[in-house]
């Protein structure tokens, strides 16, 4: 499978984004799909997961702004950031076949830059 995340960018803190990552080559519903990002300086995070199952999780200290959603026809894996804070500034990735901490499958990143 081959993911293309889209829709970072450069929002002022308390504003909201939508990150997208298409899936091609199989359907998001093969896998569990998921996000993580990784802040300058800092190790890679996981951030959330949807399972084949549509069962969602989302990191505890997201809870509450972040959620994940999947949209079978489109055949993508969508993130909503709202509440976006300056620590939110990271570049976010898509993967694929998550277990745990890790994936199998890389999507290239989008830059999410939240300004004070």
């Amino acid at each position: 499978v081959q993911l293309q995340a889209s829709g970072g960018g450069l929002v002022q803190a308390g504003g909201s984004l939508r990150l997208s990552c298409v899936a091609s080559g199989r359907s998001v519903r093969d896998y569990s799909m998921g996000w993580f990002r990784q802040a300058p300086g800092k190790e890679r995070e996981y951030v959330a997961t949807i399972e084949r199952s549509g069962t969602t999780t989302v990191l505890n200290i997201l809870k509450g702004r972040f959620s994940i959603s999947r949209d079978n026809a489109k055949n993508t894996v969508d993130l909503q950031m709202n509440s976006l804070r300056p620590d939110d500034t990271a570049v976010y990735y898509c993967a694929a076949d998550i277990v745990g901490s890790n994936a199998v499958y890389w999507g290239q990143g989008t830059q999410v830059i939240v300004s004070s």
